[in-house]
Formats: structure tokens, C-alpha cells, sequence
């Protein structure tokens, strides 16, 4: 708040005490009062005049600037009314009611969208755990037949689901979230489980090392994470031989998780954006693609504090590395 703007603000005022200052020096002139006791009296006017005006600037300014603070340190923009003062001034009482009624009309809205959120996102739960029902059944069904061709497509109608379900889940991590030491071998060996039969198909050759690494996750949703992982490593594995490394790799500061792949790779100028919700590349293969996988891989890593990094060379090859903090529960 700037005193130029607080004077232009206060510019009728100042007009006006100018023209009672006049009026009166006119006054006493015409009595007969002598010229140096109306420039004291002047004085004394434009003093107190001065004076009121730049108290009155520091203290709003004071005000003005508690205001913002509160505002700026507040995640919560819209309950700003509920710790506001109520002001003394008549006109900031206007202005503080319309917020008041503002605010109070935002969060009936949040609540309501809140509500809405909650029930659509056990709907999609309670969808995916009754449609996995009937995926297990066919899906052992066509164990029994060797129907490979129905089964691979049941194993994308499951990814699918999945998928969704994590997706409905992911803006509420920490309900569903429980920590524990995990051993990187275990999660790696349920990911590999989960599609030894594309592995198998496709004849990839895996190239699995040093997972004797401990880390503190929670292991469903980590598990996931490494199953989108190595899904886009399958799917785009184009090569006569196709290999997928995995290994982990303890450091001071971190456990580094990396799997990688000497598949297409990624070009250059898409890479920053691989995250991105939706993004498929411009020069991949994208029948499949939804650009879904790897955006639900970041979102979860920042829920849980980890990081994920994506490095590439287009036509040789890609590595993902999932970065686990160290945290004082590794110092136990």
C-alpha cells in the first residue's frame, strides 16, 4: 500500500480541510486578526491536518498488510472470512458482509462438489472390486482352455481396471496408505508375476540384479507404480532382443529403483512431458496408449514423497529411476 494511493484516496478530505483553513484565515481577516497569528493558526491546522492523514496511513497500512499476510500463509483461500476481524469502519462492514456471504456460498459449493467426489469415487471403487470377480473367473477359464489370445485381453481389460481404480484412489492416498519396511526383491518379484505371461510371449529377456535393498512404502501401492513401469517397458519393446534390466542402488541420501528397457525410447523433445496427463508421444506406438500410467506414477510419488525420473535415448533405450528418500525410520 503506497502513501501516493492512500493520498489520492484521501484527496477530498485533504481538499476540504484546505478550504475550511481558507475560509476561517478569511474569517478572522475580516475582524481584524493580525497576519502572523492567522499563518500560526494556519500552521496549527495544516498541522493537525498532516498529522491525522499519516497516522491514519500507518495504521491502515498496518492493517492492510496483516490482512494480506493472513491471506498469503492461508491454503484455504475461501475461509479468509472466517478470520478476518469484523471491521469498525461503515463502509468495511459492507464489504466484509459481501464476503462473509461470498465465502460462506464457496464452501456450501466445496462441500456439495466434496460430496459428490466421494460418492462417485466409491461407486468407481465398489465397480472394480465386483468387476474383478467375473476377470478372475475367465481369466481362469481360459487357463484351463490355453486360450491365450482371450486371456491377453483379459489381462488389458484387468491393467484397465486397475488402473482405475488407483486413479479414484490417487487424491486420497493417505486414507488407504500403510507404511512398512519393504524388500525391493518382493515388489519387483510380484510385478514380474503379474506379466511373466507377456514376458514369456514376447520373449523378453530379463535382467534382474542387487534388490537386496530395503525401503519404507506402502507395498500396494509401490507394486503398482513398478507394474505401469514395466507395462509401458512390454509395450514398447520392439527390438529382436529385447531386454529389461531391473536393480536398485543404495546411496547415501536415497535407494534408487531403476528399470530399464532397450526398447524405442522416447524423443527428445517429448520427454519433459511424459508426465503429463493424456500425453502419448508423438512418434509412438499409441493403440494402446492412454497417457494415463505414467501420470498416476508421478501423482502417487509425490503423495508418498518419492520421486520418479525418465531418461532416454530415442531407439536404444529407456530408464525410469524410483527414488526413496532416506528418512530417520532408515537410521532405526
Amino acid at each position: 500500500m503506497k502513501f501516493i494511493d492512500y493520498i489520492e484516496e484521501k484527496i477530498w478530505f485533504i481538499i476540504f480541510q484546505v478550504t475550511v483553513a481558507f475560509l476561517i484565515s478569511i474569517y478572522f481577516k475580516l475582524f481584524g486578526l493580525p497576519n502572523k497569528s492567522l499563518i500560526i493558526l494556519d500552521f496549527i491546522w495544516s498541522f493537525i491536518t498532516v498529522a491525522y492523514v499519516v497516522i491514519s496511513y500507518l495504521i491502515e497500512k498496518k492493517e492492510y498488510e496483516n490482512i494480506v499476510s493472513i491471506v498469503d500463509k492461508l491454503d484455504e483461500k475461501y475461509l479468509i472470512a472466517e478470520i478476518l476481524k469484523k471491521p469498525r469502519n461503515f463502509k468495511n462492514k459492507a464489504y466484509y458482509y459481501a464476503l462473509k456471504k461470498s465465502c460462506k456460498s464457496m464452501n456450501d459449493k466445496i462441500v456439495e462438489l466434496e460430496s459428490g467426489l466421494k460418492e462417485y469415487r466409491d461407486y468407481i471403487e465398489s465397480f472394480v472390486h465386483e468387476i474383478k470377480t467375473p476377470i478372475s473367473a475367465i481369466s481362469l477359464s481360459c487357463d484351463n482352455k490355453q486360450d491365450k489370445l482371450i486371456k491377453k485381453q483379459i489381462k488389458k481389460i484387468d491393467n484397465i481396471v486397475e488402473q482405475m481404480l488407483f486413479y479414484a484412489r490417487s487424491d486420497s492416498v493417505e486414507k488407504d496408505y500403510f507404511v512398512k519396511k519393504v524388500l525391493l526383491e518382493d515388489v519387483v518379484h510380484i510385478a514380474i508375476m503379474d506379466y511373466m505371461d507377456s514376458f514369456i510371449q514376447k520373449k523378453i529377456s530379463l535382467d534382474v540384479y542387487n534388490l537386496e535393498n530395503y525401503v519404507y512404502i506402502d507395498e500396494k501401492w509401490i507394486t503398482f507404480i513398478m507394474c505401469q513401469v514395466l507395462q509401458n517397458s512390454i509395450k514398447y519393446l520392439n527390438k529382436p532382443e529385447k531386454i529389461i534390466k531391473i536393480h536398485s542402488e543404495n546411496n547415501k541420501n536415497n535407494v534408487l529403483l531403476v528399470i530399464e528397457d532397450n526398447g524405442e525410447g522416447i524423443l527428445d523433445h517429448d520427454l519433459p512431458r511424459v508426465f503429463e496427463y493424456g500425453f502419448t508421444g508423438t512418434d509412438r506406438q499409441k493403440q494402446y496408449s492412454t497417457g494415463i500410467g505414467l501420470y498416476l506414477c508421478k501423482k502417487l510419488c509425490n503423495k508418498m514423497n518419492l520421486d520418479i525420473k525418465i531418461e532416454s535415448q530415442y531407439k536404444k533405450f529407456t530408464k525410469v529411476k524410483i527414488i526413496f528418500p532416506k528418512t530417520n525410520l532408515y537410521r532405526q
